[in-house]
């Protein structure tokens, strides 16, 4: 079984959490989810399965989607309404007020990682040392929001929609929100409703997932690990030249059915002429060469 499963997070579980489940319902042990979601958190959670997991790294880097509540002028711990309250403030600030913080959040920007998260320091998990009570320095990290937009505002909530790069904390975007406007602020509640090209209204629960694999059904809902490149440029193999590209060996632009003059680093995603998929392959322009990134006909 290979491919990648669109699974919506309900609340209460973590993502090592649906893995674990997943292995157990699958009654397989290969398997990796692309991005962690905190327990209150609902949402998108891609997980990969069999030979796909090669592609982890790949849906990580993409950019994600949520819908988040902020609660204004209470700070906690965990920078969520699941923590320890460590301070209430008073909201004086209007609509209008708010508004402005919140987009002034939009394009790129510093972050400060929490410590309740999964960042590893010395080989320990942050969230670790901050249930032992050690507060340690952490580096900002650069993230962009290029979307932003206020979904309702009835004070001191702000349900918001946020589409952000790789590494945003929005737990911490909501704690930088309110302290911009001096009343310090919280995240209630958070729910992703995209990753890269997978959304929420694909996505099926873990209840589903047992459903399907009762009925004999899983292949509804297994998508081919292609998929996550689609908006990559598609080549295929030509016939003569098959055996080279089954080996993963490099290949020059004229062993494909579509030659072209490829830019140097562009990827592309190959296909024998069977419509199998290869993998990515990158163009490597000092040795005019297509070399595999991530190489996947071998586990199928």
């Amino acid at each position: 079984m290979n491919g990648i499963i669109n699974i919506y997070k309900e609340a209460g579980f973590t993502s090592f959490d649906v893995v674990a489940k997943m292995r157990g319902i699958l009654k397989t042990r290969k398997i990796g989810h692309t991005g962690t979601l905190d327990p209150m958190a609902t949402g998108v959670l891609p997980v990969c399965v069999g030979a796909a997991t090669k592609a982890v790294s790949f849906l990580t880097d993409h950019d994600k989607e949520y819908v988040a509540e902020l609660l204004l002028g209470v700070t906690t711990d965990t920078l969520d309404t699941t923590g320890k309250v460590l301070e209430t403030r008073p909201v004086n600030c209007d609509e209008a007020k708010v508004r402005g913080a919140v987009m002034s959040f939009q394009g790129v920007s510093e972050q400060i990682p929490p410590m309740y998260s999964a960042i590893k320091v010395d080989g320990k998990r942050l969230y670790e040392l901050a249930r032992d009570g050690r507060e340690i320095e952490r580096k900002p990290r650069i993230i962009e929001i290029p979307e932003m937009e206020i979904l309702s505002m009835e004070l001191p909530v702000v349900r918001f929609r946020v589409v952000c790069s790789r590494g945003t904390y929005i737990r911490s975007l909501c704690q930088d929100i309110g302290e911009k406007l001096g009343c310090g602020g919280c995240m209630q509640s958070l729910e992703r409703i995209r990753v890269g090209q997978f959304g929420k209204d694909t996505a099926i629960t873990l209840q589903e997932l047992e459903r399907h694999r009762d009925q004999g059904t899983l292949s509804q809902v297994l998508l081919g690990v292609d998929q996550v490149f689609a908006d990559l440029p598609a080549m295929t193999v030509r016939q003569e030249f098959l055996k080279a590209a089954d080996s993963g060996n490099k290949l020059k632009p004229e062993m494909l059915a579509e030659p072209e003059n490829f830019k140097d680093e562009e990827r592309v995603r190959l296909y024998r002429c069977d419509g199998r998929f290869y993998g990515i392959y990158v163009f490597r322009k000092k040795e005019r060469v297509l070399k595999p990134a991530a190489f996947f006909l071998r586990d199928d």
